[in-house]
């Protein structure tokens, strides 16, 4: 099977690199188009797939499509192979683009999926959210559940779920980062260098998520594990309860749903 990705973008980076890195799919196997053909042939060197020429080229070549550019490039891309891609599959990771969304522009034939990737899929610890509805036959999809499971977790959600998983898993990776980079702040005020800070802080978060989901423990009772009467880690919660920090995180969630 070839895999054509329309667009190279950084989710796309982290899909490709991630399946071709996994072993899931032969590098050469894997072909790219994007309109900037020079930062696409750098992309290609690094990561190891094919990078085309052409939109048109990249629909005739490919067994199964995945649509990775900006949302609102979907309806040109459509419309410039929609004859070049009938009887084949899309699987799209364009946010905001569900199955109902796809129904009214897609030519007759095509089949699609509705995909919500996040980027630690590079590492093989991705969230890949699966939206329930969709017209894969069922080789495509089962070879569209391996692809993503090499890459991470595959979860099914009914579309209704799909915007707040999406907020969840897919956005939040952005703020636990900016979480990695305030405790590796506190650590270099306190006298540690940045990139040990950010090493063991990244680790501690590593650990403290693989803890939680090897466990199944709530994650409120992991942490009154860690707090002692009286001691540090209480102090430290204490202030964050101060702060808002549980409110913040929830605001934020609020944001992206109530845009």
């Amino acid at each position: 099977m070839k895999l054509g990705f329309i667009g190279m973008g950084n989710m796309a980076k982290a899909l490709a690199k991630g399946f071709i890195g996994s072993g899931a799919i032969e590098a050469a196997q894997v072909l790219a188009y994007a309109p900037n053909q020079e930062k696409l042939k750098t992309n290609a060197l690094e990561i190891g797939f094919c990078p085309v020429a052409s939109l048109k080229e990249l629909a005739a070549s490919a067994d199964l499509l995945i649509m990775a550019c900006k949302p609102y490039q979907i309806e040109g891309v459509l419309k410039e192979i929609g004859e070049d891609i009938k009887g084949k599959a899309i699987v799209s990771i364009a946010a905001g683009w569900d199955f109902t969304k796809y129904e009214t522009v897609l030519p007759e034939g095509v089949r699609v999926q509705f995909v919500m990737p996040n980027t630690p899929a590079m590492v093989g610890e991705g969230v890949l959210l699966f939206e329930e509805k969709n017209t894969l036959t069922e080789e495509e999809r089962a070879e569209v559940f391996r692809l993503f499971d090499s890459v991470g977790v595959v979860k099914e959600l009914p579309t209704h779920l799909m915007e707040i998983g999406s907020a969840v898993c897919g956005c939040a990776p952005a703020f636990v980062d900016m979480m990695i980079e305030a405790y590796g702040d506190a650590a270099v005020k306190y006298g540690m260098k940045r990139a040990d800070a950010y090493e063991l802080i990244s680790q501690m978060v590593l650990g403290s998520a693989k803890l939680q989901l090897q466990t199944g423990t709530h994650p409120g009772i992991l942490k009154d594990n860690v707090c002692s009467p009286g001691g540090t880690t209480i102090r430290g919660v204490a202030a964050l309860e101060e702060a808002g920090f549980r409110s913040a995180c929830i605001y934020s969630v609020d944001a992206i749903m109530n845009r």
